[in-house]
């Protein structure tokens, strides 16, 4: 008798198909109608990022599933869990240390190219003798009134390392999750029907004119080989993949995805008169019909 498709890959491809804008609730109703794949779940789908606050030391950190341990997030900065757990999963002493040094680069880092947000790195050992690491950005844009846009960035960029003598290679797969969504509010135009002004739809006179909400997620690969010279060597050349990584991610979201978009917006509603776009392309053939001649 043949055995029936895989629950995680039919979970999987369920989520694939749902609003990427709601994918916390979709986890969490999967969850519960499949507890016993909870982990699997949780380990294969990429959520947004959630912010932290370390209590030991003040500072904000970026919790997932990769500094998870059961119901409990550990901080990057105190290396302490909330709530707190006995025998909760750490790093190796040496492996922490490059740990504190990599949060402190890619801090920097995202400053100057964030200019905001927040960072974590986290480190864990590998069976065969490497070691692998999350390096978590994100960065929120909150609305200050309701005309203005919203929206959030999150990477997740996951890489393996195995050094071969003086050498090292590295796997790098990076997820970027964008959201953003943008409002129009109009105030309502105070008109009168009979000598009476007529009410405007809200206390404070603003109506809603249209919102649009566009988000989504894009996932790449890449493998290099790097030189390590020292043990904060892994630090430069990680950061180096990721960089590159996210300017090309950026780009393919400007170039391609926005401008495809806009593009099919275009194709679907002209800004211009269409009557006057007519004439102008009879205007240009009139003209290429003369210069042939």
């Amino acid at each position: 008798m043949a055995e029936g498709p895989d629950p995680v890959d039919s979970m999987l491809d369920l989520m694939r198909r749902l609003p990427p804008t709601n994918v916390e609730d979709n986890v969490n109703a999967l969850i519960q109608i499949c507890p016993d794949y909870a982990d699997d779940l949780l380990g294969s789908v990429d959520q947004p990022l959630k912010v932290k606050t370390d209590r030991a030391t003040g500072k904000d950190y970026l919790a997932c599933d990769y500094n998870r341990d059961g119901d409990s997030y550990r901080s990057p900065w105190s290396n302490e869990y909330d709530p707190p757990i006995e025998d909760g999963t750490a790093p190796t002493p040496k492996l922490r240390k490059l740990e504190i040094a990599a949060n402190e680069a890619f801090d920097t880092y995202r400053e100057l190219y964030y200019e905001g947000g927040v960072s974590s790195v986290y480190l864990w050992d590998l069976e065969d003798g490497g070691f692998a690491g999350v390096v978590l950005l994100k960065k929120a844009m909150t609305p200050t009134s309701p005309d203005e846009p919203s929206g959030s960035w999150d990477s997740i960029h996951v890489f393996e390392t195995a050094e071969r003598g003086r050498q090292a290679h590295y796997k790098l797969t990076s997820t970027v999750m964008l959201e953003l969504v943008t409002k129009q509010n109009n105030k309502a135009d105070e008109t009168s029907v009979l000598g009476e002004p007529e009410k405007k739809t809200s206390e404070q006179g603003w109506k809603s004119a249209g919102e649009i909400t566009l988000s989504g997620s894009m996932t790449r690969q890449t493998e290099q080989d790097w030189p390590v010279h020292e043990q904060t060597s892994h630090i430069t050349n990680t950061g180096k993949m990721i960089e590159e990584m996210e300017m090309k991610m950026r780009n393919l979201l400007q170039e391609v995805y926005f401008g495809k978009t806009r593009d099919i917006v275009y194709d679907l509603r002209s800004v211009d008169d269409l009557d006057k776009a007519r004439r102008q392309r009879e205007l240009q053939k009139e003209l290429v019909g003369f210069i042939k001649r």
